[in-house]
């Protein structure tokens, strides 16, 4: 007894797939697409025919213009993201708890290391030409981080960890007195 499997309809498909439908010529090609056939037939145009224009390449000028825009898009990168490092602060809370703790070691160390990283961000956009223009992007840049650095002391501040009054740091001094007592139910 023989056993033959046939493929299924799917699988013989694969290995012989279906001839490509013509193209109609009721449909425009897209702009910037030329077709690959000339409307009577099958020839291939020749780049000389092309009716599109080639690309030229861009100038000095243009690259340094180009390279001036992604700076700054490197550069204002740290400010798009203090919202939600703000938000995540304020909801973490103020007290004492590993998650405000991490939070807190984050806004410090990411502003920190950012500064200290400035020209290797901005090396592969610097040239002999932009260098003086490059130097107001870094100083933004470096601006940036420092607001979000800042960022992070406020949260210090509001976790009352930021020495502030005299009695911080001297022992003879009295302590604060707290406006508000909580007490807690039973």
């Amino acid at each position: 007894m023989s056993t033959t499997t046939a493929l299924p309809s799917w699988a013989a498909e694969l290995k012989n797939p279906p001839p490509a439908r013509p193209k109609q010529p009721s449909i425009p090609d897209p702009p910037g697409f030329p077709s690959s056939q000339t409307p009577s037939g099958s020839k291939k145009r020749d780049a000389k025919d092309s009716k599109t224009p080639q690309r030229q390449a861009p100038t000095p000028d243009e690259m340094d213009t180009l390279k001036l825009k992604k700076a700054w898009e490197v550069a204002l990168g740290p400010i798009k993201s203090l919202p939600m490092t703000a938000i995540m602060m304020y909801m973490s809370g103020n007290s004492l708890q590993i998650f405000s703790i991490m939070m807190v070691f984050m806004a410090f160390k990411n502003p920190i290391m950012g500064i200290l990283a400035t020209n290797q961000a901005f090396e592969r956009f610097e040239t002999e030409t932009n260098r003086a223009r490059m130097l107001q992007v870094k100083l933004a840049y470096v601006v940036m981080q420092l607001v979000a650095l800042a960022l992070g002391v406020w949260k210090v501040n509001k976790m009352g960890l930021l020495p502030t009054t005299r009695s911080d740091w001297l022992a003879w001094e009295p302590l604060r007195e707290p406006l508000e007592h909580a007490v807690p139910a039973l």
